[in-house]
């Protein structure tokens, strides 16, 4: 059996903002990232730097050196970062149980029809797939 990579330490939540502009622009220097986010709110440059810098130190990021310009890259695609996010609430907060976190989510919510639905959909996919008759 393969060992699961160890998963870096999880961001905070404004390293998580970084991530977010880093995965919808594929790459980008400190001078970007910081145009996107002080759109969203005032942040100084130099905060910023220090956000990529410990994004980068955890893992997250990768740095490409393009003459004296820095070019940052997530190092794991925002679906796998998601999915390691809610493995690692789903292992310590609900004791390693998803049916917690889901009935939590669903306790906690106004779900439309058309949600129940799609939930209906995923399940009844992943309940196929692990079958091994995967079908549309």
């Amino acid at each position: 059996m393969a060992k699961r990579r160890p998963s870096p330490p999880l961001p905070s939540d404004a390293q998580w903002e970084v991530l977010n502009i880093i995965w919808d622009r594929g790459e980008a220097t400190v001078g970007e990232l910081w145009q996107d986010f002080s759109a969203r709110r005032p942040v100084a440059r130099n905060t910023v730097l220090t956000l990529v810098a410990r994004l980068e130190e955890k893992g997250w990021l990768r740095r490409r050196a393009e003459g004296n310009v820095l070019h940052y890259s997530a190092t794991i695609d925002q679906q796998t970062a998601r999915r390691q996010v809610a493995r690692q609430l789903v292992d310590t907060a609900f004791r390693g149980s998803p049916e917690g976190l889901i009935m939590t989510l669903l306790g906690e919510s106004d779900l439309s029809e058309g949600g129940s639905q799609r939930i209906r959909e995923m399940l009844e996919k992943a309940r196929r797939e692990r079958k091994g008759g995967s079908k549309p």
